[in-house]
């Protein structure tokens, strides 16, 4: 497993060099590739939301020879989120490690900082289960040819869960309301269950000052996206009636105030209904809130 995973590794990131890195102005983080993110948003503000158990809950295994977990990490900065993430769904202990845990879940996590990504392989105590790539996920051609290069090994071309944590905001500033949408219809495609972060609109301004503060030109746009206010809302509007979705539930908000959104694809909705078992422990720790039609 270990040789396999290191051999497709090194194809996706051959595959990751065609496409000329971008240059960061320092300090800046014009795209949130902030080098000590987890320094001011530990993981830990997400785990605490997150059930242990749901993704053995919406994956429930069929057969003792099911099929791995596969997830998408879209902007993982230095991996350390991601590590939580897996640790976290598996119950797996600081320092543990389980023999089989790479047939139970694999991660592909993707950032468009090689920086940030090289570190996140050397520090990765899974590599076996957790794939790091550097990508502009904006890029359709890189994209395509990365994931579909890793959803091939499984035989699959769709992902079981997509992770978007805190990632809107700067596809939102960099790309425009068109490139916001286009992002969220790309997710939607590719993943069954999409777990979203979205940054209120506090932190768009929050954004600009940092760079207007550096003396750096404002981002190109800023000043014109009409899509703006509450967007948590405006995230759920585009997922559901636009790009075929469900809003399943909020796990609530971290103590900076984004929330955690579940969606599910709809064509989904027939074959795996969320587990009454999810909802009442969500109800008894009063964090989780379902939406129904």
């Amino acid at each position: 497993m270990a040789a396999s995973t290191k051999q497709t590794t090194r194809g996706i990131q051959e595959a990751a060099k065609e496409e000329e890195p971008r240059v960061l102005e320092p300090g800046a983080a014009p795209f949130g590739n902030f080098p000590q993110y987890s320094r001011f948003h530990p993981p830990e503000q997400r785990l605490r939301l997150l059930p242990p158990e749901l993704l053995r809950q919406l994956f429930p295994p069929e057969s003792p020879e099911t099929k791995p977990i596969l997830g998408l990490d879209v902007g993982c900065n230095s991996g350390e989120l991601s590590v939580a993430l897996y640790k976290h769904f598996l119950s797996l202990r600081d320092g543990e490690t389980c023999s089989n845990a790479s047939r139970e879940l694999r991660l592909l996590c993707c950032d468009i900082d090689p920086v940030l990504v090289e570190r996140a392989e050397k520090e990765c105590p899974f590599p076996d289960a957790l794939s790091f790539v550097a990508l502009d996920f904006m890029n359709q051609r890189t994209r395509e040819v990365l994931l579909s290069s890793f959803l091939s090994q499984f035989g699959r071309s769709v992902f079981d869960i997509g992770f978007c944590m805190s990632v809107t905001m700067w596809i939102h500033l960099n790309h425009g309301d068109q490139g916001l949408w286009e992002f969220l219809a790309h997710l939607s495609s590719l993943c069954r269950y999409l777990l979203v972060e979205p940054q209120p609109w506090k932190c768009y301004r929050a954004a600009a000052r940092r760079l207007r503060k550096l003396g750096l030109h404002d981002f190109d746009h800023f000043h014109s996206l009409a899509i703006r206010g509450d967007m948590a809302n405006q995230i759920v509007q585009i997922l559901t009636q636009d790009h075929g979705m469900e809003l399943l539930c909020c796990f609530g908000n971290t103590s900076w105030d984004r929330s955690l959104l579940l969606f599910r694809a709809k064509q989904t909705i027939e074959t795996h209904l969320i587990p009454e078992s999810l909802i009442e422990e969500g109800k008894e720790r009063n964090r989780l809130r379902f939406w129904r039609q």
